[in-house]
């Protein structure tokens, strides 16, 4: 299995949903707090994809 480098944007929208989603922890952000967790997933999941699927 070949791994690849994820694309900045890719990178940058999942650095931005978990630092989203660590802030909305401490300060209430309306709808990021209520799904606190399904952001951060949301996060994990397409760093994930960035890594293994080429072109993300």
């Amino acid at each position: 299995m070949r791994l690849n480098a994820p694309s900045k944007i890719s990178w940058l929208l999942a650095l931005v949903l978990g630092l989203l989603s660590l802030l909305s922890y401490f300060v209430a952000i309306p709808i990021v707090t209520v799904n606190l967790y399904w952001f951060m997933g949301a996060g994990w999941l397409l760093l994930i994809l960035a890594t293994f699927l080429k072109g993300i």
